[in-house]
């Protein structure tokens, strides 16, 4: 992944450039100490003079998108800031609508809320201030002693980051919250940035590192130092990508912030750095009044047998890894996303949605997009894209919408990959915005987009969402990933949580089978049937793989995990393949097919204890009790092996069900299967020997049959 730059032939200001900013109209507005202010066209051509006043700018910022959809009229306006205090409120067309003063001595930066309703101003006498919409001042957030040179709201439009001497602080507009204030660089922080959606804080200073920490100040990642000052930062709209500027510098890096690639430019010292919404193209702003305009291309995805590059906006390239056959798609409209996974090349253009076969390249199925796609998902039967009108929306491989699931405080301009999970029949979204904990996911069915029962509540801020991809509904697991780094297991519609593993920094599902990986303590962990955690912690630590002798270190997150061959990505860049036994992928399919002899055998020539362990859980859930007596011998499992012959001799089907579902410890679903087939003596013994002596009672006094043997039992 890298950078391509275009620059303006001919210089448009003369003087420096301290600030830029994309619209939602994908214009750029440049402003310059010539005291003009300039628009650009999405191709970085200059369309022209806005206005111009009687002002020296520091900072430049778009009224947000999101409120632009929740109120109608007088949102297309940007506001700057001023060297003589003052911020000035302009709409798109260069008229002056409003000029407040803000500040003793320059207002060196300001920001819009995400929801519009406030404006910060952070100025060189030491104060933050909140503004309305309207101008009037509604509170100052803090007086420091050194000047304040970069402001950031958090994404519930109630925190503000801001930057003083060598320290950064994140305080409520809230009086009675606690600040944050942590010691950021060995110079004074010259930058920082807050991502809504992964709330991770960058920031840049003059001792010439840009650092990435969370948002309670502990460091993640420290980059290596450039020769200057770094003076600009700034992370993409969904939160996967961040630039870093410098003199006549420009790095783009991953999240976790190790290097993609580092461009040289003759800019100066890049000031302003603004991405467009939909995360494609970037836009700096130079000392020496340099406009410059960089495309990330080199955009590679890879899915085993193919590999996908988008070489420039207009062109992606296919390569076949087997028979080293490439393919060109030419687009007339940019590029903006693409997604290879399931035998299927998603490409959303600006305006349109292409839907390849990998078998079949040349006869795309194409729809149309009211806007911008901000990202793509695919499971085997449909793939979800996501935009910020219309929100999540549902498409089969042949471009036939399915359902488009809403909900009030869905907040599509706040949300990653992380946050949604995708399968065959269900879709689940986490709520996230200012008005939600970050505790709650919502279940939706993928046929019609009806919410699954309701919302599930977990008691800690969540991080990451995933569905499994295997077995039918009614089977269909969610992990998740909680702010304590806890895995949990959570059923789609029982909703019981299981927790799974503590210290995980990422988990995914197999894409063919019910195996789960994880990495726990820096140690990579498979599950082979992780639904065991339900039934028998003892059973599931048994039945997994633990890779301990490679140190993965901290933040590495797992990106593939196909066949026996997990692809994991470290905190510092470096791609690391680690092999697994590939026979669980053969039992799973074995027990597809319903060869569960055949299964034993397997089990029998390669004598892994754990593979015996997950054949006999595997044969308990589906109620094969002659394989599940073998391989409960071969693991020395035996009480649970009698506990089987016993259940073999239980003379019939709904008793041994029954005995079952007390296995899979749910007695409410044996005593009601004993109860439906008339086994009322049965059903009121079962509770007498789980001591639910009352419940055993009132079967008793409700059938009027046994209350004497319920009582001479108690």
């Amino acid at each position: 992944m890298k950078l391509k730059l275009t620059q303006a032939p001919a210089p448009v200001h003369t003087e420096l450039a301290p600030a830029c900013g994309w619209s939602v109209w994908n214009e750029l507005i440049s402003c310059s100490d010539d005291q003009t202010l300039h628009k650009w066209n999405l191709q970085g051509e200059p369309e022209g003079k806005v206005c111009q006043l009687d002002a020296y700018y520091t900072d430049l910022h778009w009224y947000p998108l999101s409120s632009k959809r929740n109120q109608s009229g007088g949102t297309d306006v940007f506001a700057v800031g001023c060297t003589n205090g003052c911020f000035k409120v302009i709409s798109r067309t260069g008229k002056l609508e409003k000029s407040v003063d803000a500040h003793s001595g320059a207002c060196i930066a300001l920001r819009w809320s995400y929801d519009g309703t406030a404006l910060a101003t952070a100025g060189e006498d030491g104060s933050v201030k909140i503004w309305s919409r309207n101008g009037m001042l509604r509170s100052t957030l803090a007086q420091s002693d050194s000047p304040v040179y970069s402001i950031v709201w958090g994404a519930d439009s109630d925190q503000l980051c801001y930057s003083t001497g060598s320290n950064i602080i994140i305080r409520s507009s809230q009086s009675s919250a606690k600040q944050i204030t942590w010691k950021a660089h060995e110079g004074v922080v010259l930058k920082v940035d807050w991502s809504p959606i992964s709330s991770m804080v960058v920031s840049g200073g003059e001792d010439c590192k840009y650092k990435v920490w969370d948002s309670y100040g502990r460091l993640l990642y420290q980059g290596d130092p450039f020769d200057y000052a770094v003076t600009a930062v700034a992370w993409s709209p969904n939160g996967d990508l961040l630039a870093v500027g410098s003199q006549d510098t420009l790095q783009l890096c991953d999240r976790m912030g190790w290097a993609h690639s580092k461009s040289h430019l003759k800019t100066g010292s890049i000031l302003g750095l603004s991405w467009t919404s939909d995360g494609t193209q970037l836009a700096g702003s130079g000392s020496n009044g340099t406009v410059v305009f960089a495309q990330v291309v080199d955009v590679a995805q890879e899915d085993g047998r193919v590999q996908v590059t988008l070489e420039d906006e207009h062109k992606v390239v296919v390569v076949d890894l087997l028979s080293e056959i490439t393919d060109e798609l030419e687009f007339r409209d940019r590029v903006v996303k693409i997604s290879l996974g399931f035998d299927h090349l998603i490409v959303a253009t600006s305006t349109q949605c292409h839907v390849y076969s990998i078998s079949n390249l040349s006869t795309p199925y194409i729809f149309d997009l009211k806007e911008p796609v901000t990202l793509v998902m695919q499971c085997e039967r449909h793939f979800l894209i996501m935009d910020h009108s219309s929100g999540i929306q549902l498409y089969t491989y042949e471009g036939r919408q399915l359902c488009n699931p809403k909900f009030p405080g869905l907040h599509p301009e706040l949300m990653n990959q992380q946050m949604l999970g995708l399968s065959n029949d269900t879709i689940a979204v986490m709520e996230v915005g200012a008005q939600s904990s970050g505790t709650t996911v919502r279940f939706f069915d993928a046929a019609q987009g009806r919410p699954i029962g309701e919302p599930f509540q977990h008691s800690l801020e969540i991080k990451e969402i995933q569905l499994s991809q295997v077995g039918t509904s009614t089977e269909r697991q969610l992990i998740l990933i909680d702010r304590n780094r806890d895995l949990y297991v959570v059923g789609v519609m029982k909703r019981q949580p299981a927790k799974l593993a503590s210290m995980v920094d990422s988990a995914l599902w197999h894409n063919t089978t019910g195996m789960l990986a994880a990495l726990v303590d820096q140690k990579l962990t498979v599950w082979y049937y992780p639904n065991e955690v339900f039934v028998d912690k003892e059973m599931l630590a048994k039945s997994r793989f633990v890779k301990a002798d490679a140190e993965y270190g901290k933040a590495a997150h797992i990106q593939v995990f196909t066949g026996a061959k997990v692809l994991i990505r470290r905190s510092d860049g470096v791609l690391v393949t680690v092999a697994t036994s590939p026979y669980p992928t053969m039992l799973y399919d074995m027990l597809r097919q319903g060869q569960w002899e055949k299964a034993t055998r397997l089990c029998r020539f390669i004598k892994d204890p754990s593979m015996w362990a997950t054949l006999a859980s595997m044969a308990m859930a589906n109620k094969e009790l002659n394989t599940a007596e073998t391989a409960f011998a071969e693991v020395d499992e035996v009480d649970k092996l009698h506990f089987v012959m016993k259940l073999k001799q239980v003379p019939h089907e709904e008793g041994r069900n029954a005995e079952l579902a007390l296995y899979r410890r749910r007695p409410d679903e044996a005593e009601a299967i004993l109860i439906q087939a008339g086994l009322t003596y049965r059903a009121i013994k079962l509770n007498i020997k789980l001591f639910r002596w009352d419940r055993a009672l009132d079967l008793a006094q409700q059938y009027n049959q046994h209350v004497d043997t319920v009582l001479w039992y108690r």
